[in-house]
């Protein structure tokens, strides 16, 4: 499980303060049992900011995740830092969080240079994708090294709805386990402790959790440690179901 505590800097920059800390949120993740750290660092920096990244690369033990768009201001940037892992997302100025997958069919000349330019830096590359076949196809022929698929779909759907945003995550996920054997696939958007047990409970093929929003929500009222037992509690339960 990995755990994007960019929203712990969207409370600090609503106020222009030096508090609450993004890095001391990751401290106490990792404490409580979080594998990994993931910061969006958008272009407009509104909530994650470069020094933020520039501490996380110093203190984090698991693996550092840098989600950003794809543009060489951005890979040069990932490039000084060296983050275990970039995630390409993305982005629009508007948007309040991230709306759906990159779409890799429709830029998979650019994806892919980006991803060759990245991984020439020792950097692994991760798409964040729409559980789509053809986004899964193009991802792996730009030379991914893994996949998040875009759960947002399913954590919004409603209960009739549900099962079929499901079977479209669980299809996205064989056809890549299929496809490329070595690719690592991950999870992630809009997971709470509700909804993701049924995920990881479904979808075994899933290796990677990134969960955010919910996470430090729930962290107002329990604590940020609590908060990352009880989707590790969760997470538990859906791997013993299957």
């Amino acid at each position: 499980m990995h755990v994007n505590v960019d929203h712990v800097a969207t409370l600090r920059q609503a106020r222009g303060t030096a508090y609450p800390d993004p890095v001391h949120a990751a401290e106490l993740c990792e404490r409580a049992g979080a594998q990994g750290i993931t910061v969006h660092l958008r272009e407009d920096r509104r909530h994650i900011q470069d020094r933020d990244v520039e501490a996380l690369r110093k203190t984090v033990s698991g693996t550092l995740n840098l989600e950003m768009a794809a543009t060489d201001g951005m890979a040069a940037f990932a490039e000084r830092v060296q983050p275990d892992l970039v995630t390409l997302v993305p982005e629009k100025r508007q948007e309040q969080t991230t709306e759906g997958g990159l779409d890799v069919v429709g830029q998979r000349t650019e994806i892919a240079r980006m991803c060759d330019r990245l991984k020439r830096s020792g950097i692994a590359v991760s798409l964040f994708i729409d559980p789509e076949s053809a986004q899964v196809l193009a991802a792996i022929e730009a030379g991914a090294d893994a996949i998040e698929l875009h759960t947002g779909d399913y954590a919004n759907a409603d209960l009739v709805d549900r099962d079929s945003e499901l079977a479209r995550l669980v299809h996205a996920a064989a056809e890549a386990e299929r496809l490329s054997p070595k690719l690592r696939i991950a999870a992630g958007h809009g997971l709470t402790v509700q909804n993701v047990g049924l995920l990881v409970t479904r979808v075994p093929c899933v290796v990677e959790l990134n969960i955010g929003h919910a996470l430090v929500g729930d962290a107002v009222f329990v604590g940020m440690e609590e908060s990352v037992r009880a989707f590790r509690r969760a997470i538990t339960a859906g791997e013993e179901a299957r």
